[in-house]
């Protein structure tokens, strides 16, 4: 397929292939030295001076079924993907016949494709450095039955997630990127580049739009491109490693910024990739052939924040709101803001975030927390990057106070209160407290959690009676101040005393105070014991006798009400 869009700054040229230089020393072109991997070496073995190449991510774990096996992989900063191809079988994947390079969703089927056209592996990787996205492609295909076969890959990456079915593959969108990768068996092999259009001319003339643009050939400055035409390497980075024979491994190197793909302040992302061989490069209506993939990528000039929000108690955090600003410190531009949800999750995530360095704040806490004492954060975001950022809010401590009066209104001192987890006494000891003079509990019970505590006086003062409202349950809130107070009514002592009329002596007689009975009153005996006068105590004048009765009444009983 032949294609010719013009990109700025891509002068139309052919590649420089690098070169192996003496004693087993890389001699990379620019793109792979300012990309630090050796793209145009052909031999994936990494080696001085860049000492990065494919096998510098191996071992990789392949997973899936063998034969569509799929890797990925971060190593020195390069995400890799890699993905595997059924072989030389009418099981493998292909376009069906007929199968347009610009249908939107194109028709996949099975077939066996032809030695030079069959694929066994391809790989991707992408890094960005400095303000330059650069992205690194290879192919690999199975033993040649020619001394000098072409090669013919086209490389899709896919922005949209739309898909277009079982094949897995997405609907083609605008912007979507095709790099054209053609060696005709010998020489330097050339790359193109086209993008998917909605409007405009189309590589195909006689299609229109939607469809694949008129290609631009990359220069030497921007991409360089390599095939193994005279040596033999080791892929490690295989689900087993292999000897490569000649003509079964190319590679190139491409700096996507300089090729115009990614625009200074614009965000650019591809997430979808796969490659398919075509019968030959001339013409761009050439026949599709070998499906390899699709797979999961991640290239983009920018980046994303997740952020998840979790409370010290485990207490719903849902309504927090946190804003992103631009720059160092809460003073930037605001970029947006996020809300977190009941699982902890802030939406919207911040999405398409250019490089550089931007602060968080919570601008709204949920009540009974504090601000995680790590905000406002300030951090940096690097191209295609997926940062993800969680905060924890200590909840606020509740306060009991507990306050004891009398009946009368009156401190009561010395009063011990004990305060248990749970509605009932039988929960674990939080703490106690004692009344002091003013009849306020100390030390105040702090730091509680949020839940429901029980309360209870453990040790009554002489001469007072337990509040009736004891033990008493109840609950606190995250934060809360909550102000307890009991009233303990006061105890008396009730003396009766039975004297004779006639010689004024004590007569003990039975006595009933309440409706209850309460013994015998005091005796000549007792009073004797008592050091008490007997003479006197009868002898108490009328002024003198208070609620107390004086005069006839009957000795058996004495009631008292």
């Amino acid at each position: 397929m032949r294609r010719r869009l013009m990109i700025a700054g891509a002068a139309v040229s052919a590649f420089v292939l690098g070169l192996l230089g003496p004693a087993g020393v890389a001699s990379a072109g620019p793109v792979g030295l300012a990309a630090g991997f050796e793209d145009d070496d052909a031999n994936l073995a990494p080696q001085a001076p860049i000492n990065f190449d494919w096998n510098s991510f191996s071992p990789a774990t392949w997973t899936g079924t063998a034969g569509t096996r799929t890797a990925t992989k971060v190593t020195s900063g390069w995400t890799f993907t890699g993905l595997e191809d059924r072989q030389a079988t009418t099981s493998d994947s292909g376009f069906a016949g007929g199968t347009k390079q610009d249908n939107v969703c194109p028709t996949v089927g099975t077939a066996k494709a032809s030695n030079k056209d069959d694929l066994k592996r391809v790989y991707v990787a992408s890094k960005t450095v400095g303000s330059n996205v650069f992205l690194t492609l290879a192919w690999v295909r199975i033993p040649q039955n020619t001394t000098s076969p072409s090669a013919h890959v086209a490389f899709e990456f896919n922005k949209g997630t739309t898909s277009c079915g079982a094949s897995g593959l997405v609907r083609r969108t605008a912007g979507d990127m095709l790099i054209v990768y053609d060696f005709e068996g010998g020489g330097t092999p050339v790359l193109k580049l086209s993008r998917w259009i909605s409007s405009g001319a189309c590589e195909v003339g006689s299609n229109s739009a939607p469809c694949w643009s008129v290609a631009t050939t990359l220069s030497s400055g921007v991409a360089e491109a390599a095939v193994n035409t005279g040596n033999t390497p080791q892929d490690t980075v295989a689900p087993a490693t292999e000897t490569l024979g000649l003509h079964e491994f190319g590679e190139a190197g491409i700096n996507l910024t300089a090729a115009g793909v990614f625009a200074p302040g614009v965000c650019e992302g591809f997430g979808k990739a796969y490659a398919v061989s075509r019968s030959s490069g001339q013409s761009s209506t050439a026949q599709m052939k070998d499906l390899v993939g699709p797979g999961n990528v991640n290239i983009r000039n920018c980046g994303s924040v997740a952020v998840t929000k979790l409370g010290s108690d485990g207490g719903s955090q849902a309504g927090a709101v946190f804003t992103l600003y631009s720059g160092t410190g809460t003073g930037g531009t605001v970029v947006g803001t996020c809300t977190v949800q009941a699982s902890g999750s802030c939406t919207p995530q911040f999405a398409d975030l250019p490089v550089g360095t931007y602060t968080l704040d919570e601008t709204t806490v949920p009540a009974g927390y504090d601000k995680d004492p790590t905000l406002p954060f300030s951090f940096s975001v690097a191209a295609g990057e997926s940062k993800a950022l969680t905060f924890t809010d200590p909840a606020r401590p509740a306060t009991v106070n507990v306050a004891k009066t009398d009946d009368a209104g009156a401190a009561v001192p010395g009063a011990v209160f004990t305060l248990y987890t749970g509605a009932n006494t039988g929960g674990t000891v939080v703490g106690t407290c004692t009344t002091d003079a003013a009849g306020v509990c100390q030390p105040p019970f702090t730091g509680l959690a949020a839940g429901t505590y029980t309360i209870d006086e453990t040790t009554t003062p002489t001469g007072y009676a337990k509040d009736s409202s004891l033990p008493l349950t109840f609950t606190v809130v995250r934060g809360e101040t909550k102000n307890l107070s009991f009233t303990n009514p006061r105890t008396f002592k009730v003396i009766v005393l039975v004297c004779r009329e006639a010689g004024g002596t004590l007569h003990p007689s039975p006595v009933t105070i309440d409706g209850q009975a309460a013994g015998t009153t005091l005796s000549s005996a007792q009073a004797t014991t008592a050091g008490l006068s007997e003479a006197a105590l009868c002898g108490i004048a009328t002024g003198q006798r208070g609620g107390l009765q004086a005069g006839n009444h009957s000795a058996s009983p004495i009631g008292i009400s």
